[in-house]
């Protein structure tokens, strides 16, 4: 097996889930899946950005040679996956925005 699809049997396996809970997650045939074990290849690109949607990481963070990160609270992530989501301008401004908040914060202490 690849060390894409170990990749993808880990972190299904650390969340308990089935190829079939993954597949509905990440809206992918299990039979799709399946094959990547069975027939030894890899997931296109496309479909490995859903199985990363789908675990709640990044390709980059799929790739990374370490599993060195914290966990993120349930706020975090949803907030991560509202800021993934917006234009790179939209990204920008909000984090000025939450710039902003934190000067606010740190001037009425």
């Amino acid at each position: 097996m690849s060390y894409i699809n170990d990749k993808i049997v880990n972190l299904r396996t650390e969340r308990g889930w089935s190829e079939y809970e993954l597949s509905k997650i990440a809206n992918i045939r299990q039979s799709t899946i399946s094959s990547w074990s069975t027939k030894d290849s890899i997931p296109s690109i496309p479909n490995l950005q859903k199985i990363c949607d789908a675990f709640g990481i990044t390709l980059t963070q799929f790739f990374a040679e370490t599993n060195e990160s914290y966990p993120l609270t349930e706020k975090q992530h949803e907030l991560l996956q509202y800021f993934d989501r917006l234009s790179p301008q939209q990204q920008n401004s909000l984090l000025s925005f939450l710039k902003s908040l934190q000067k606010l914060d740190l001037g009425s202490m």
